[in-house]
């Protein structure tokens, strides 16, 4: 068994002081400085939607105004729907700290003109304020934040990704120098106590699997952050690295120290420069500060960390496949045991955890497994993170204690569905997770309630159907997804995905046949029980996840030929009411791509059904107060045309 403990146990206390002292300084001398404070998220998703055009309108305005104001960048606050977003603290203002939403370069010089230099915060701007009575809400006063319990997304929004001090000012790698007091076992029994289990979407207790590395005779221990997030839809494992990069690394010295490993590769894939950036530039820093290197804050302890960028492979978020590509291979799983935690990286013991799982691991040693297991559930303690997308009124990050339910969470913290809509389905895990219907929405949020409803935490995407959605093509999507990022290994798996992904698309084009069903449900079965890696396995969950809860829709396609969400092209067409028809509008007919619309005698529209492309443009176009264009099954419109004529 390998076991580290450091000759000294007052060196990584001292050594950790002295940086501390340091970073209180720089954060003292930015706090001291008078005037407005600016905070701007600049994540993927704040500059997505224009967050450096609004810090360099911010820049511009301060100075043409000589107002006196530091602009401070930070990560993601998690409401992506409401980016970019920016929250101003003006203390001689009278004001607390206030959130603004879908903050434009227009609307920068406005508020540096009117509330920065006229003392007017302009109540119609702010986020859930309103100019009726005046009141600016308190951040907390929203579900996003009071119903929240952020762990690993506490520092969030709140910290600049790029200035390691702000970190270490905020309790940052105290964790490090507390473990660095403590036997190496006794980490491990801390992690094992604590209950956390891998967020990587197995849910695999962390504590034994960093007990089995350890128990490794081998020289050397390797120590791997899965940052390959592929899920369509996901971006929590980005967020987390572009807005608080260090809590991962500190995470990662700490199972260094713990498992006797002396190296550890984050693996990221290369579409997320942003973070491949900032986690480059986050190692240089800790490098500067002794925390990675030949002497972690000055003790026997060497460590080091180096980037790995994934060519975005899906299946490569499997462990198996991560590690035959950082070898240089083509990225495959291979057959277990012997697990990576026994013979990993280069034949070697590697513990691969997740982002989000590291990302836990120092305030569970500053805070104690008790206060983790506090928690959610006693057998999913801690927290959720999701990135709810989809028919949902405030899209984003959301992080939640285990056992919240899915209700409280789609409804109460997200908003609900938006226009009024009915809630139809919610897709759970990625491409491989189930859709649940609405009578699942009281079901807990943790590893065994999703899988005992057929769906599965994963990694943490979560989308959102209304009752527009079809099953059926939900199912072809996301079987067109999986089937793609197949690495063809297994039969089942490349085959079966295959036809899968052809009786699907059959029936969305109106073509099923008797039989296809029972096709589905035995294609399924058989290509989960023969596949050798978690991709294959899963990959038919939305097919029977579906097929059990969905099933007449199925029956439509295949004996009506019609798609009751009207979603599906081929079994869709649109028609205008002229009833409701404005007599001279020509929006619908200006924006049809392919000329289908025409002009009746009349002088309302109509719809050429042989040039229409079932685009829908039209329907966006047409003004709510006519919603004169309406959506069919073709063979509802024969009636429709004889009855308008």
């Amino acid at each position: 068994m390998k076991k580290a403990t450091p000759i000294n146990k007052d060196i990584p206390e001292q050594a950790y002081d002295r940086i501390y002292k340091q970073a209180m300084q720089r954060q003292e001398a930015f706090l001291s400085v008078p005037g407005p404070r600016i905070h701007i998220g600049t994540a993927t998703c704040g500059i997505a939607a224009g967050a450096l055009e609004t810090r360099s309108a911010f820049e511009e305005a301060l100075a043409q105004r000589n107002i006196d104001a530091q602009i401070h960048t930070v990560g993601c606050f998690g409401h992506c729907y409401a980016e970019p977003v920016v929250i101003i603290d003006h203390p001689d203002s009278g004001f607390p700290p206030i959130f603004y939403p879908e903050v434009t370069s227009a609307k920068a010089k406005m508020l540096t003109t009117l509330f920065l230099q006229e003392g007017d915060p302009r109540f119609e701007h702010i986020l859930g304020a309103t100019v009726a009575n005046e009141m600016i809400p308190s951040i907390m006063d929203f579900a996003r934040f009071n119903q929240e319990k952020r762990v690993v997304m506490e520092k969030c929004g709140q910290i600049d990704p790029e200035n390691i001090d702000e970190y270490i000012a905020s309790d940052g790698y105290s964790a490090l120098a507390k473990s660095l007091q403590r036997d190496s076992v006794e980490i491990i029994d801390l992690v094992k106590k604590s209950g956390l289990r891998g967020r990587g979407g197995a849910g695999f207790p962390t504590g034994l699997k960093w007990e089995f590395t350890q128990n490794e005779q081998d020289n050397e221990t390797i120590v791997v952050c899965n940052a390959d997030e592929g899920d369509p839809g996901a971006y929590m494992d980005r967020t987390i690295l572009e807005s608080n990069p260090h809590q991962i690394l500190e995470g990662m010295v700490i199972c260094g120290y713990a498992t006797g490993a002396r190296r550890g590769i984050i693996y990221v894939r290369a579409e997320y420069p942003l973070a491949v950036k900032l986690v480059t530039h986050a190692v240089e820093q800790a490098r500067a500060y002794s925390i990675l290197g030949q002497s972690v804050l000055n003790t026997d302890f060497a460590f080091d960390i180096e980037i790995f960028q994934g060519s975005g492979a899906f299946v490569c978020g499997e462990e198996t496949a991560l590690i035959r590509s950082m070898e240089g291979h083509r990225g495959a799983p291979r057959y277990r045991p012997p697990y990576p935690a026994q013979k990993g990286l280069h034949n070697l013991p590697t513990v691969i955890n997740n982002v989000k799982t590291f990302a836990c691991i120092a305030p569970i040693v500053n805070k104690g497994a008790q206060w983790f297991r506090t928690i959610g559930t006693k057998q999913s303690p801690g927290t959720a993170i999701f990135s709810v997308v989809g028919s949902v009124v405030h899209a984003g990050l959301v992080e939640i204690p285990m056992g919240v339910t899915l209700r409280t969470l789609i409804f109460d913290i997200c908003g609900g569905i938006p226009d009024n809509k009915q809630f139809k389905a919610v897709q759970i895990g990625g491409p491989s997770g189930g859709c649940l219907p609405a009578e699942f929405l009281d079901t807990p949020i943790d590893f065994d309630s999703l899988t005992e409803a057929g769906a599965m935490m994963g990694s943490g995407g979560m989308v959102v159907m209304d009752e527009d959605s079809c099953m059926v093509d939900v199912a072809r999507f996301f079987l067109d997804f999986t089937q793609k990022e197949s690495c063809g290994k297994c039969t089942f798996c490349r085959i079966g995905t295959h036809q899968l992904l052809n009786i699907l698309a059959r029936l969305t084009r109106g073509e099923g046949r008797e039989g296809d069903i029972d096709l589905l449900d035995d294609f399924s079965v058989d290509i989960k029980n023969g596949s050798l890696c978690g991709l294959g396995k899963t990959a038919p969950n939305p097919v029977l996840t579906s097929l059990r809860y969905f099933k007449d829709e199925y029956i439509a396609h295949i004996n009506e030929k019609c798609c009751p969400g009207m979603a599906c092209r081929t079994l869709t067409a649109f028609y205008i009411e002229l009833d409701q028809c404005a007599r001279g509008c020509d929006l619908c007919e200006a924006c049809c791509p392919v000329e289908a619309v025409f002009t009746t005698s009349n002088r309302k529209k109509g719809i050429d059904q042989a040039l229409c492309v079932k685009c829908g443009e039209c329907q966006v176009a047409c003004p709510p107060d006519y919603d004169a264009v309406r959506k069919v099954s073709p063979a509802a419109l024969v009636p429709v045309i004889e009855h308008t004529g």
